[in-house]
């Protein structure tokens, strides 16, 4: 709780997110300093579950993190994994998050490694594309032979789509849910880890994939 507080506090003091919301309502960073604590939960607790997974199963290595918004994620990874890498369209995100890891690469799909990162995380961005197919098989190939793709996004549910609008979200960007990009990514990749939050009525799942043996 330490370190989310601490995070907040830098997001508030250092965004304009709240006079801008329309520029970064798509980004996690309204969430991530949201008033209703419940719903700034969530969001912290997706990164602490995908930075759980990296640890178990990743081996040490480059990082490619897509649509990493204020880059909140490095700041949770260990410490072999923190040669970081990232492809974020939002301008002021992307130049926030290199003020705050000055050592983070900015990347486009194409500038990206081929068959070079050991960890790709692709967390609540797939969803908002609707070639979000493509851009999965595009990020499986930068994984090494033995690398981890990271996945998570929102089941869009009936109880999710009732939180978004109690929390005050109510644009409808999402092309997709998380179910359709998993089903994508098993056509490509071999599931290895599952985790829902919250456990019992997911509104969110996170997933890990590796190339099958």
């Amino acid at each position: 709780m330490r370190h989310i507080h601490a995070r907040r506090a830098v997001l508030a003091a250092k965004l304009p997110w709240r006079q801008d919301f329309a520029r970064w309502e798509e980004s996690c960073v309204p969430s991530y300093c949201h008033p209703n604590l419940a719903a700034a939960y969530l969001s912290w607790a997706r990164l602490y579950l995908a930075a759980s997974l990296a640890k178990r199963h990743a081996r040490p290595g480059p990082v490619l993190d897509f649509g990493a918004a204020a880059g909140e994620l490095y700041h949770l990874l260990p410490s072999w994994l923190r040669d970081y890498e990232f492809i974020e369209e939002n301008a002021a995100a992307s130049a926030f998050l290199q003020t705050e890891i000055p050592g983070g690469r900015q990347r486009t799909l194409d500038s990206a490694l081929d068959r070079h990162y050991a960890v790709v995380f692709a967390l609540d961005s797939l969803e908002h594309n609707a070639d979000y197919d493509q851009l999965l098989a595009t990020l499986a190939g930068k994984l090494a032979d033995d690398g981890l793709l990271i996945v998570s996004g929102p089941t869009e549910s009936r109880l999710y789509r009732l939180g978004r609008r109690i929390a005050g979200f109510d644009a409808h960007y999402h092309e997709t849910d998380i179910y359709a990009i998993e089903a994508a990514a098993a056509g490509r990749l071999e599931r290895v880890a599952l985790r829902r939050l919250p456990p019992l009525a997911p509104l969110f799942r996170i997933t890990a994939w590796q190339r099958a043996a």
